[in-house]
């Protein structure tokens, strides 16, 4: 079986546990799936976007799509920076659904000219959060390092990738208008209409 990492793959069903709430079913019988590929645990680029995700996420699930989103950290350290988050967090310590997915790290990250707007603006923001009280700070060492790249997956009912991204830096990655843009597509049809 190839890699369900381009659009028309297939990804197997599976049943995938949070670091909070019940099993999660990816793909989903109902809704599309959006399953993100994140970094570490605190992770001040991957908190920004979250916080995007997060501020439009009523919107999202009246689009038909149930976020799923993934860290390279181990459960107990999500625990400490994701209890707010109204999704499905994923802990992928030994990067299983990294490798399947064709999720790979690179010194490119952190190096891209392109992230480092985004690396400061997320480094103020968090830092801020950090000394306010509302945020943790991240691991001085990052389980699984600090080079991983973000990647995005539309997975439809019956399992097919509609759309997928691979980031090129820390902070390349769909916006929500992008996520959005892609569900209502003539090209991507309704999540009812779909296989399930």
């Amino acid at each position: 079986m190839s890699r369900p990492s381009a659009p028309g793959s297939t990804v197997s069903r599976r049943r995938l546990t949070p670091v909070s709430g019940p099993p999660v079913a990816v793909p989903d019988a109902e809704r599309l799936v959006h399953l993100q590929f994140r970094r570490f645990a605190g992770c001040p680029v991957c908190n920004l976007h979250l916080r995007s995700i997060v501020r439009r996420h009523a919107e999202i699930e009246a689009a038909g799509v149930r976020e799923v989103v993934v860290f390279h950290s181990p459960a107990d350290e999500l625990r400490e920076h994701t209890d707010d988050l109204p999704f499905a967090v994923i802990a992928d310590p030994d990067k299983r659904l990294y490798r399947e997915f064709g999720v790979e790290p690179s010194v490119r990250a952190l190096l891209s000219p392109r992230a480092w707007l985004p690396i400061l603006r997320a480094v103020l923001r968090s830092s801020w959060a950090v000394l306010r009280g509302r945020e943790r700070p991240p691991a001085a060492v990052p389980h699984g390092g600090r080079f991983g790249l973000p990647a995005d997956f539309l997975i439809a009912p019956d399992g097919s990738v509609l759309a997928s991204r691979h980031g090129e830096h820390v902070y390349d990655q769909w916006s929500v208008d992008e996520l959005l843009k892609l569900v209502t597509s003539p090209s991507t049809p309704p999540a009812s209409r779909i296989g399930g």
